[in-house]
Formats: structure tokens, sequence, C-alpha cells
């Protein structure tokens, strides 16, 4: 429940602020870097000691790469985090369905390339860039988290992780990292009835999953052999 709760806010509260703000400027690219990093930064020091705040499916494989979470709950965590974005995706689209100037045009933040993309990226570059963006998202969220000494700190760091790969990915791809927020957002374009999003999201699915596989296997050949984990 904690990791629905989780991906259910970050669903809702960046994707909502991609549409409410925008990313066509500046501004709202910021902003809305700043929403999706702000989401984990709130949610980790919330549920964290509960579940360990992962909310995205490619945080739990790298844990699951790297032994720190066994089959059943990775299975579990990310089947819940799917439920949580659709959840996310369905209050946001009520809620935008309230008001007089949204429209199925400009979506629900769902990701995308070609002609639905920002900058008309082609499917390998968006490939690419959304399993680095990923892997560099994973990699940090495996080293703050790998001591005791640091995870004090993770939420934040994660966070700020988070908004930094927006900020370079925005305008390319629309930033997934997270085939949770991007399926339940694709999930309720259908609904409306463009099917763009739901067309491309194995992209968003595929990539984060890479990315995330990647990230743990550079972090068990990275990390010291003789750290313990309370240090």
């Amino acid at each position: 429940m904690a990791e629905l709760i989780g991906t259910m806010v970050l669903t809702m509260v960046g994707c909502g602020v991609a549409v409410v703000v925008g990313c066509s400027t500046p501004a709202g690219v910021v902003g809305t870097a700043l929403a999706f990093g702000l989401s984990v930064v709130a949610m980790a020091y919330c549920i964290g000691r509960v579940s360990g705040c992962h909310i995205n499916p490619a945080i739990t494989i790298g844990m699951y790469v790297d032994k720190r979470i066994d089959t059943r709950d990775a299975v579990g965590y990310i089947v819940f985090q799917f439920i949580g974005g659709i959840i996310g995706a369905v209050l946001l689209w009520a809620i935008l369905s309230q008001t007089g100037d949204w429209s199925t045009a400009v979506g629900l933040g769902q990701n995308g390339y070609g002609e639905a993309s920002a900058s008309d990226i082609t499917v390998a570059g968006a490939l690419i860039v959304e399993i680095l963006m990923t892997f560099i998202f994973v990699l940090a969220a495996l080293g703050v988290t790998s001591t005791k000494a640091t995870s004090a700190q993770a939420g934040l760091i994660i966070g700020l992780t988070l908004v930094l790969v927006h900020l370079m990915a925005i305008g390319l791809t629309g930033t997934s990292v997270n085939p949770a927020r991007s399926f339940g957002p694709a999930l309720m374009m259908l609904v409306e009835g463009s099917s763009l999003a739901i067309e491309q999201v194995w992209l968003f699915i595929i990539a984060p999953v890479i990315g995330a596989i990647i990230a743990g296997l550079v972090w068990k050949f990275l990390k010291p052999a003789d750290e313990p984990e309370d240090a």
C-alpha cells in the first residue's frame, strides 16, 4: 500500500504540473522537474521506513539485481506501483476534466517519441535517452542507500537526481525512467480516445528496465567489497 500511494502521488503531482504549467518554456521544464523530484522527497520521508519508497519499478529492479529484495517482494512492489500509477493518472484526469481549458491534445504528461516528442526524437534516440537517464537515476539510488551513514539523506539525493535527469530529458522524451508513471497516463489517454501514448509506452517500460539492470550490475562492480552495510 505504501508503494501504491507513493507512486500515485508521484504520477498525479508530477504529471499534473507538466500539464498545468506546461513544458514549452524553461520555467515549465524546471517546474516539472522539481515537481517529480519533490514528490520523491516527500514520499521518501513519509513511506521510506515502510517500504523503502521505491515507487518505481526501475528502482525495484535495481535493488533486486543487487539482491536487496527477494523475488516475491519485487513482484509485489511492481504490481502495486503500476496500480498506483494508474490511480494517479485517473485522479489527474478527474481533476483536469473539470477545467475549462484542458484538452486531450496536451495529454496527461505522457511520454513519447517521434510526433509525440517535443524534439521529434527517433525511437533509437528515445531508447538511448531513457536507458541512460534510468541508469544514472538507479545508480544514484543504489549508492546513496548502500549504507546507514548515507541513507538518512537518501530521499533528498534521489529526489534531486530525478530533477537532474528530468532537466536533461523532458525536451526529448518527456522523461519516464519509471514504467508505472508512464503506463498510467498512457492508459488514461487511451480512455480519452488517443491511442498514440499506449502504442509507444512499450519503449518507456523496456528502456527503464534495461537501464535499471545495467545500473544494478555496475553497482555490484563498483561498491567496496569490505564496506559494511551499517557503515
